[in-house]
């Protein structure tokens, strides 16, 4: 506890292990934002393995990546609208482009079911979701807001909260010499 000058006390801040400061959150609090990372980790997850084997879900039977499919081409070729429209259909059949996807859908969907690389997570996803959120503009149902920006903002901040903490990886994944060594891992 440290005194301020008009004498009130105040908690001091929580030292983590690893020496980071975190806001105090309740244990309710952290159990939330742990449903919550997962809850996002599995729908990235879902759709890289609904992509990957085409389920007859966002991706139709045999049209999955392990049956030749591309799952981009559609959305990219056909999907998009709006000023970035021709970006984004130019991409179609680049061959860097569906790998580079399906790779970020499984890491992300990984690290933040896991609890670990939040950071990175947070960072990658939630360029994921602007770029997605580029390719049909305007929103349909409002002017600026859609659920990718929502989603952009969801990650940020479970990654500056740390999250992966509560229910996940995260302060083991802390103490690993390497994370250690270039912090931006976490």
């Amino acid at each position: 506890m440290t005194t301020t000058p008009d004498r009130r006390r105040i908690p001091a801040p929580v030292m983590e292990p690893d020496g980071d400061r975190y806001p105090i959150i309740t244990t309710a609090a952290g159990r939330a934002l742990a449903v919550l990372r997962i809850a996002f980790g599995l729908t990235f997850l879902w759709a890289f393995v609904d992509k990957v084997f085409g389920l007859g879900y966002a991706t139709p039977e045999g049209k999955g990546w392990i049956d030749g499919g591309d799952p981009t081409a559609g959305f990219l070729g056909k999907g998009t609208s709006g000023p970035f429209a021709d970006f984004y259909q130019g991409l179609v059949g680049d061959w860097w482009v569906t790998p580079l996807f399906m790779i970020g859908l499984a890491a992300i969907g990984l690290a933040l079911t896991l609890g670990i690389g939040m950071r990175i997570a947070a960072l990658s996803g939630s360029l994921l979701y602007v770029l997605m959120w580029t390719a049909n503009l305007p929103p349909e149902n409002n002017p600026v807001l859609d659920d990718h920006i929502l989603g952009a903002i969801t990650l940020v901040v479970l990654a500056l909260v740390a999250a992966g903490n509560w229910w996940g990886l995260g302060r083991q994944w802390a103490r690993l010499d390497f994370v250690r060594r270039f912090p931006w891992l976490r």
